[in-house]
């Protein structure tokens, strides 16, 4: 969704190389250095930094965000590289490492997974490259350089390929002479963890967080003296805990060499029976969703008791990243809303769910930065979202991450977010057209793992342009026929009808292009379930139970005279 007025978030898809061609390259590489190997003398050193990651990153640089230090698999140690390509990065991973000039090199690692490419640049001579297509179990690539006359440093790095399956890294060798660094020396035992604090708790479990220490590649974490837990991230949730209970915890960090000293120890209770933030109001089988700005970008500024009865979800749009990666926190903008207080806000949520309304809080954004793409970031996302529902009462979570969704974790955080909150979680998703064109997509993969406890798709119908339809054609953005034949993609793909609604904004002004009238909205509704008011595209069935619609935003709605909700909310509670 967009904070501002008319800008399009529609991406400029960068070209590709050919992946056939870019193999041969690699491989006619690899070949023409195959004269370069030779073995290594008695009194060369494996030059690399932290080679086998037991040190997390140190030393090394991923495109993206794209790698992180994993506990396994791993060839040697307890941790080694695990790297993801995206559709548009390749994942690459390298080092600057010191080196002598006019002197040979020996360059290995073991890779596991994906498509994996070890090489060097900036040798001075012949940048060299090796790789392999993929492997199931730890496979050595292995090549070697010469370095010029004047090189004193090269880039030796690691990359997978675009789009395909993340790969695996460890015991980088970079042997050869000493190129000034030295060999490197072994891990010593961390330090202890500090700023260990308790986040979300339940009747049975408290989340817990704690600052990073340099050099561990995991921690233990301590209920009452005895260990509870692992992670290899800065947090964790001790679970089976007995309800309104004191207990002391502790964690420490460990790395190959040991483990540090316990950090000092905290208190925390859990909840009480009972409390928490309780079930919400039902869904209606027919549905509008509006998402509510806490900001003001030129739409009228609304309090939440503004927002019209029309409206069944209203979505809080949007929380805010916090520095640990995954946990979001919210930030009412009570300067630039004129005055609307937090207890105002709070106060207005209860309102709302009183009249059979639920508000759940929306994560991402045009500009939202949340990245849940580890075991560590779906935690924190899923205790800190749970610590909102607690805090305000938001009956469940809008996913609308416009800048990247990892299906894996993101399946994780959100089954770990409904074990907190149970049945009566509302969970909805706003992709935009491109991420729900195939289901191999990650929203699409997303919605489809979290079928069972997934409330509605609302698809962004709008900054799209052109896309395919279910029956392969082109459909442009604006008719009747882009709304039917892209929501047939979503019914036909293997979500229920009742999961799946129409996303428009309420004015012209609300998108930078995509705009249609209330009027084209209710033909694509009856079209889809009844067969009538169709375009050129009929579907070849009807889906009667589609839940609705959705509109960005309720503000934009309000700066129109509600012309959308007036005419659309009316029309959704009448569909079969």
């Amino acid at each position: 969704m967009e904070r501002s007025a008319g800008r399009s978030r529609r991406r400029r898809r960068r070209s590709r190389p050919v992946l056939g061609a870019t193999l041969a390259v690699a491989t006619a590489a690899a070949l023409t250095v195959t004269g370069l190997v030779s073995t290594a003398q008695a009194a060369d050193i494996n030059n690399a930094k932290n080679a086998g990651f037991e040190s997390g990153l140190a030393n090394w640089s991923c495109s993206g965000g794209s790698g992180a230090a994993v506990s396994s698999p791993v060839r040697s140690g307890t941790s080694a590289l695990k790297a993801t390509p995206a559709g548009q990065d390749n994942a690459k991973c390298s080092q600057s490492v010191k080196v002598k000039p006019n002197s040979t090199y020996a360059l290995s690692s073991w890779v596991q997974g994906g498509y994996a490419y070890l090489g060097v640049s900036g040798t001075g001579t012949t940048d060299v490259s090796t790789w392999t297509p993929g492997s199931s179990s730890w496979t050595k690539l292995s090549t070697s350089f010469r370095t010029g006359a004047n090189t004193t440093s090269v880039t030796v790095y690691t990359h997978g390929w675009y789009g395909q399956a993340a790969y695996f890294a460890d015991d980088v060798e970079v042997t050869g002479p000493d190129g000034g660094g030295g060999e490197e020396p072994g891990p010593v035992i961390p330090a202890a963890p500090a700023g260990l604090t308790a986040g979300a708790t339940t009747t049975s479990s408290v989340a817990l967080s704690w600052n990073a220490v340099s050099g561990a590649t995991g921690y233990k974490v301590y209920r009452n003296g005895v260990q509870a837990t692992t992670s290899t991230g800065t947090s964790a949730t001790v679970t089976g805990l007995t309800a309104d209970t004191a207990y002391q915890f502790s964690v420490s960090a460990t790395n190959a060499a040991g483990e540090s000293v316990k950090s000092a120890a905290i208190s925390a209770r859990t909840a009480k029976e009972g409390t928490g933030p309780g079930p919400g109001p039902a869904v209606p089988k027919h549905a509008v969703t509006g998402y509510w700005q806490n900001f003001n970008n030129g739409a009228a500024v609304q309090k939440l008791t503004d927002v019209p009865a029309d409206y069944d979800i209203i979505a809080v749009s949007f929380a805010d990243a916090t520095p640990t990666p995954g946990q979001v926190t919210f930030n009412l903008d009570t300067a630039g809303l004129n005055g609307y207080t937090d207890a105002q806000f709070r106060a207005d949520i209860k309102t709302k769910q009183a009249q059979g309304k639920n508000v759940i809080i929306s994560i991402g954004g045009e500009l939202g930065t949340v990245r849940v793409d580890n075991d560590a970031s779906a935690t924190a996302f899923a205790n800190s979202v749970y610590a909102l529902m607690q805090e305000y009462g938001f009956n469940g979570v809008d996913i609308d991450l416009e800048n990247g969704l990892n299906a894996t974790y993101m399946t994780k955080a959100l089954r770990q977010l409904s074990a907190k909150a149970g049945s009566k979680l509302v969970i909805t998703m706003a992709p935009q057209t491109i991420d729900m064109q195939s289901t191999s997509g990650e929203y699409f993969k997303t919605a489809l793992n979290i079928k069972d406890i997934l409330t509605v798709v609302n698809m962004q119908y709008y900054n799209s342009g052109s896309m395919l339809g279910c029956d392969g054609k082109v459909y442009s953005q604006g008719s009747v026929d882009f709304l039917t034949a892209l929501a047939c993609i979503q019914l036909e793909g293997g979500l229920d009808p009742s999961q799946v609604g129409i996303g428009v904004p309420a004015s012209t002004r609300g998108a930078g292009s995509g705009y249609v009238s209330p009027s084209i909205v209710n033909a694509a509704l009856d079209c889809l379930t009844k067969g009538t008011n169709c375009g050129s595209f009929k579907p070849s069935k009807t889906y009667p139970s589609l839940r609705g619609a959705m509109t960005w935003s309720t503000n934009w709605d309000a700066t129109a005279g509600f012309a959308w909700s007036k005419a659309v909310g009316p029309h959704v509670r009448s569909l079969p």
